[in-house]
């Protein structure tokens, strides 16, 4: 019944994010005296906002997606910005080590000793090599690809709906058999490649990569653990690259990046650990709905006058 109250509130917010987008901005009444706040932001917006990214990272839903939405939705200026969104998915990065790392150190220390006595068979150094295979193209792609698409309402509506698509495929005529004692170097470098599909605005990094991992006939929950794994070197070092970057070139206010970090991190914990128990039970299906419903509320918010 947990699960189920965690599930419905996660789906009641992104549902009500989804739904203000069918309201054009324009049409909302305009304040003078409350500009100020939207402008400088405030407490309330960084727990959302945390809150936002949080749930949204690890669920195959996107991030990017919902943050602009929000941000835009609401008017909020500066923790619209880009550099602020970049800069509290330190919290995710922070969630996702603590939980796995547990699997973090079996790996790494399976994988030397595996390497040290030459046993390339070892499930341990497979994962180890796969991960490193798949973060180097991964990595190598973000950076020279990060700039080439904007954050665009229409691209993030359409790779909704195309990765809605493509993980409704992989839902229905991939063979879901193999475990996490199956995995293979090859593993590693597809679902490490398929990362760069999230240089789109919209696709997803948890979700390109849990659709390629059950393309490559993982089950659900070994699908979902194998694409944190993997993800975990590529979001870390993302993440740190963009935090140089931005408190080099920026002065965002320290209270409402502690906060938003700190939102960030709780939302992502659970976010986690909530995706891959349902994963044991159930099936994506609920996600492919969501992210079409989600598309198609943007598309229809952009016809009726919405300015993305």
């Amino acid at each position: 019944m947990r699960s189920k109250t965690k599930f419905s509130l996660i789906l009641i917010s992104g549902a009500i994010t989804a739904a203000l987008m069918v309201i054009p901005v324009e049409a909302k009444p305009t304040l003078t005296n409350a500009a100020p706040v939207a402008a400088d932001g405030n407490i309330l917006q960084a727990l959302f906002l945390g809150l936002v990214q949080g749930i949204t990272e690890f669920l195959p839903i996107s991030s990017t997606a919902h943050l602009l939405v929000t941000t835009k939705a609401f008017g909020w200026q500066q923790l619209g910005q880009k550099d602020y969104a970049d800069a509290i998915q330190f919290g995710s990065v922070v969630a996702v080590f603590i939980y796995f790392w547990q699997d973090i150190n079996t790996v790494i220390s399976g994988g030397i000793t595996g390497i040290i006595k030459q046993d390339w068979q070892a499930l341990e150094v497979k994962i180890l090599a796969g991960i490193a295979v798949g973060t180097l193209p991964a990595l190598i792609l973000g950076y020279l690809g990060k700039d080439i698409l904007p954050d665009s309402a229409q691209i993030i509506a359409i790779m909704s709906i195309v990765m809605a698509t493509l993980l409704f495929a992989a839902e229905r005529f991939s063979s879901r058999q193999r475990g996490f004692d199956k995995l293979e170097i090859k593993d590693g470098f597809l679902v490490g490649l398929a990362q760069a599909i999230a240089l789109i605005p919209g696709a997803s990094r948890s979700g390109s990569t849990l659709t390629a991992g059950l393309f490559l006939g993982l089950d659900r929950e070994t699908a979902a653990r194998f694409s944190f794994l993997v993800g975990i070197p590529t979001l870390t070092v993302a993440t740190l690259f963009k935090a140089v970057k931005i408190f080099k070139d920026n002065e965002l206010p320290i209270p409402l990046l502690a906060v938003g970090t700190l939102s960030t991190f709780i939302f992502s914990y659970i976010s986690i650990a909530f995706l891959l128990n349902y994963l044991k039970q159930k099936d994506t299906m609920i996600f492919v709905w969501y992210r079409y419903a989600f598309g198609a509320s943007i598309l229809i918010a952009l016809a009726t006058g919405w300015k993305g």
